[in-house]
């Protein structure tokens, strides 16, 4: 994706160092952190400075090298499991980030040469996520007719990927292709990876766009202005249940009562076939700050955290929900669309 003219990776690894676009910054400023060591990484994924699935897993990957580079010669393997249970304990619910630890864990451990196996393996994961997040725009986009008003929710853009992203990635080669297309950018609170994230990307994109309340989507539907809803996924259990950005059950139920389509894009490595089911999911829980307070620019440019709640009042703030699979239209992914989320994954 370009950003003034620069193409740009949303994650990507130099040497010992993975650099990482500071997302918590965004829309306000566009800065590049240099993660210096794999606690570092950790920090970034936890802090959220990286979100996204595949973006968290693609860091992890790369937080997973680092701790490779890093470890003794005594104790060298004792050092890598400890780091690894560290990064996995970063965000519990993104099933990209296991997929990738496991990888270059798995990788390295079966090598004569672990740290060569881990870089290379770490990488492959990187350049897999942006090209399946490609094969899912490619996919996603014969959904899209011209004149089409979408909604999607949260983040599951470029950012959220390494490159293209999943939700997003058929919106843009609808564009790319000719479609006068519409987008409803939803997820204005507690994050506001919608208004801030997914609404940058489309200015950027030149995609025209408006940012609604969390609560208007369904009034919109009732009043038809929406015909397809495509939002992306953190974990999908083995019966085809998906965790996604909190609020997704609500647009997923609202979709079904108004006869909207509704999908999920994400790729094979989001799958989770040791989770039987949606309830078996483990959902993060975040700090109540993040609904208390929101965080700006000032008319210098200098950020700020503004109390917006009621002094002394606590809030609970789930970071996912669970959208039973019978809600689901279809799941876009690298490898096709796979209808009423019969989910099997078999490789080809």
């Amino acid at each position: 994706m370009k950003v003034n003219g620069k193409n740009y990776r949303t994650v990507w690894m130099e040497s010992s160092s993975v650099f990482l676009i500071e997302q918590n910054l965004l829309p306000f400023k566009f800065e590049i952190f240099e993660s210096k060591c794999y606690k570092e990484t950790c920090l970034s994924i936890k802090n959220m400075l990286v979100r996204g699935a595949g973006a968290i897993g693609t860091a992890a990957g790369f937080a997973m090298t680092q701790a490779f580079l890093q470890a003794p010669k005594d104790g060298f393997w004792e050092f890598v499991e400890t780091a690894k249970k560290e990064i996995e304990a970063t965000r519990p619910t993104a099933q990209n980030l296991f997929h990738a630890t496991n990888l270059v864990f798995e990788a390295a451990r079966n090598s004569d040469d672990p740290i060569k196996s881990a870089v290379e393996t770490a990488q492959a994961v990187a350049d897999k996520d942006a090209e399946d997040s490609h094969k899912i725009g490619e996919f996603g986009n014969e959904l899209i007719q011209d004149g089409f008003r979408i909604l999607t929710h949260c983040n599951a853009g470029w950012l959220a990927f390494t490159d293209f992203g999943t939700a997003l990635s058929p919106i843009y080669l609808a564009h790319q292709t000719g479609k006068n297309i519409f987008v409803y950018v939803d997820e204005t609170r507690p994050r506001g990876q919608g208004a801030r994230l997914t609404a940058w990307e489309l200015q950027n994109e030149g995609i025209p766009h408006l940012i609604i309340p969390d609560n208007a989507a369904a009034h919109l539907m009732q009043q038809g202005k929406i015909d397809l809803v495509i939002v992306g996924a953190d974990r999908i259990a083995a019966n085809g249940d998906v965790a996604n950005k909190i609020g997704t059950l609500e647009k997923a139920i609202c979709a079904r009562e108004f006869g909207i389509p509704f999908y999920v894009a994400a790729p094979t490595s989001t799958f989770d076939e040791s989770c039987p089911t949606g309830k078996d999911i483990p959902i993060e829980g975040r700090s109540s700050e993040e609904v208390l307070y929101q965080t700006g620019p000032d008319e210098n440019g200098e950020m700020h955290k503004i109390l917006v709640c009621s002094p002394g009042s606590d809030a609970f703030n789930p970071a996912f929900d669970v959208t039973p699979a019978k809600y689901i239209t279809g799941i876009i992914t690298e490898k096709g669309i796979i209808k009423n989320s019969i989910v099997r994954i078999i490789d080809n």
